[in-house]
This record gives C-alpha cells, sequence and structure tokens, in this order.
C-alpha cells in the first residue's frame, strides 16, 4: 500500500503544480503588478532617484522588459518588410530594438517625480487573447497622460506588444521612421543605425 500512497501523493503534487502554473494573472493585474513593482524600487532606491542611468537601466531590464513581447513589436513595426528579411536580420533587429525599447523606458523612470498612475476601468472578454488596460499618469499641476497597453495572451502570461502614450502608437511611430530608412538604403542600414543609436544612448 505504501508505494501506491506515495505514487498518489506525487501524482497530486504534480497536478498541484501543473494547476499552479496554468494560472495566468490577469492583464490588468499584471500591468498593476510590473507598476506598483518599479514605482516602489524608485522610491526606495537613492541613487535612482539622483539619476544613476546604470541602476535605472537594471531596473528596466529586470521589472518591464521581459514583460514584453519583443518578436511580435519588430514583426509589426517592421510590417512587409519582415517577411523580406533573413533570419540574421530578423534576430539583430530584435536584439537592437529591445536595446532601444530599453533607453527610452530607462529615460522615462529617470523623470519619474511622484507621479501617480491611475487606472481605468478594464473591459474585455474571456476568450479574448488581445487586450488594452488603459491608465492616466496623473501630474502634480499638470495634465493627466492617457498611457494604453496592449497584451497578448501567452502560455505563460500576458505580454505587452505595443503602448500607446497620449493616443500616439509607440510600434507605429517607429514603424514609419524604420519603413523610411528601409526604403532608401534597405534592412541592413537600418540595423547599422540602430546599432549607432543605441551606443550614443
Amino acid at each position: 500500500m505504501k508505494p501506491i500512497l506515495n505514487l498518489t501523493l506525487i501524482l497530486a503534487l504534480l497536478a498541484a503544480t501543473i494547476n499552479a502554473k496554468a494560472e495566468i494573472v490577469p492583464p490588468d493585474q499584471m500591468v498593476k503588478n510590473v507598476a506598483s513593482g518599479v514605482l516602489d524600487v524608485i522610491r526606495n532606491d537613492k541613487d535612482i532617484q539622483n539619476g544613476d542611468m546604470r541602476k535605472i537601466t537594471e531596473l528596466t531590464e529586470e521589472k518591464i522588459l521581459p514583460h514584453f513581447d519583443f518578436e511580435r513589436m519588430s514583426r509589426v513595426t517592421l510590417g512587409k518588410y519582415w517577411g523580406q528579411a533573413s533570419a540574421e536580420q530578423k534576430t539583430e533587429f530584435v536584439k537592437q530594438f529591445r536595446t532601444l525599447i530599453t533607453h527610452t523606458y530607462s529615460s522615462a523612470l529617470s523623470k519619474y517625480r511622484d507621479q501617480v498612475i491611475e487606472y481605468k476601468p478594464f473591459v474585455a472578454l474571456a476568450d479574448d487573447s488581445d487586450v488594452k488596460v488603459k491608465s492616466l499618469i496623473m501630474q502634480t499641476g499638470g495634465t493627466a497622460i492617457p498611457v494604453d497597453y496592449l497584451l497578448e495572451k501567452g502560455n505563460e502570461e500576458w505580454k505587452v506588444f505595443d503602448v500607446n502614450i497620449d493616443g500616439i502608437s509607440l510600434v507605429t511611430t517607429y514603424r514609419g521612421q524604420f519603413a523610411s530608412i528601409i526604403r532608401q538604403n534597405g534592412m541592413d542600414e537600418l540595423i547599422h543605425a540602430l546599432v549607432e543609436k543605441n551606443k550614443s544612448s
């Protein structure tokens, strides 16, 4: 009987583990959790408050970027040019685009000065695979800035594939810039331009 009991216990634990992994944090809660965690770090780290870009970049890398789907962002940003790129070009573009977003977010975090984030009611259907989480950045003495996160449901969690800031899509903004470079000089020139921009940042 003992081996059977042990087997039953192992199977029960395995089932519990599988169920735990299958539970995906809702997209609005995921965004709130990430934002709350990031702001807590900023409020308690004097170096970050004083503009230490090394620590700000580390915070971005550790707390924010893992929740972004950079391959989808890259595909959407490049549009038809993604299908025309070689495997090596795609890999390098995703790498450089990720670095560009890292610098963009790090720069934004360096400007944080006790702004408050408010979230609008989340609306989505149970079977939606793409959703939008809407928020407002409340500024003391200034106009609130709408920031919307577009997320898609993956196997293990929801991931961000675009951010709209005051009605302007991050992906759409880069799409126009990148398409112009590709049309004039090709994909390799775009990658080279991103490498140089990332170096200067």
